[in-house]
């Protein structure tokens, strides 16, 4: 069960706690502990990378939505599957590090397949070429999912199919964020996928770290694969 009324100042420790797990193991651990609380968490950080990675997608996507298979990767408890599918999306596929989150996006009812898989550690345990878009939301950044899983991202993409991901921007991220966005154009370059959208937001989510006040910023990024 979720601890009813917790204030701001007691989920900006959680998370100022998850930044102290130095292990694979340790960081999959704070995830299965903060699975029961993480949905009333993120809404008292005002979380809005799911909201607008969501409305990224469905702004572009043209194609019928009920026939789509979308994979939601980290997918957590399903949040952003929760919002595509008020957005006419009808079919999931999930995959998660963290049992419990899994378990809880199971209850859902929402996904059609869901697997376990520790994202870098192990390759993406699903088919190539098989999905019309592909999102991960709030796991890319430093010491989460690494880079080298942007290249799985865009293998389980069909042809022509989207791939939707975030990163935040803050002091603490500015080093990823930047040689994301250079893996980003070179695969481009390399005519992988075109870039569809990059949408940078001021107000991500509120500041948890000591150094940092009112919100932090983030981006979404959106590309769709090459049919060649």
């Amino acid at each position: 069960m979720a601890e009813a009324g917790r204030t701001f100042s007691e989920v900006k420790d959680v998370i100022l706690s998850a930044h102290k797990e130095s292990t694979v193991e340790d960081k999959i651990g704070f995830y299965n502990n903060w699975a029961e609380n993480y949905e009333q968490d993120v809404a008292i950080l005002d979380y809005r990378a799911p909201s607008l990675a969501a409305e990224c997608l469905s702004a572009a996507f043209q194609a019928d939505r009920g026939k789509a298979l979308v994979l939601d990767v980290a997918c957590g408890t399903g949040l952003v599957s929760t919002l595509l599918q008020k957005k006419g999306f009808q079919n999931f596929a999930g995959v998660d590090g963290s049992e419990k989150m899994l378990q809880l996006a199971k209850s859902k009812g929402l996904f059609q397949d869901l697997k376990q898989c520790i994202l870098g550690s192990a390759p993406l345990p699903v088919p190539a070429e098989s999905y019309d878009a592909v999102v991960i939301v709030g796991a890319l950044g430093v010491g989460l999912v690494p880079l080298s899983v942007i290249k799985e991202l865009w293998e389980a993409a069909k042809p022509g199919g989207y791939v939707c991901m975030t990163t935040r921007g803050n002091t603490s991220n500015k080093e990823f964020k930047a040689q994301l966005e250079c893996l980003l154009k070179e695969m481009e370059r390399e005519g992988l996928w075109v870039c569809v959208s990059v949408t940078e937001v001021e107000d991500w989510e509120r500041a948890v770290s000591a150094d940092e006040t009112g919100y932090i910023p983030g981006a979404v990024y959106l590309y769709r694969k090459s049919t060649q």
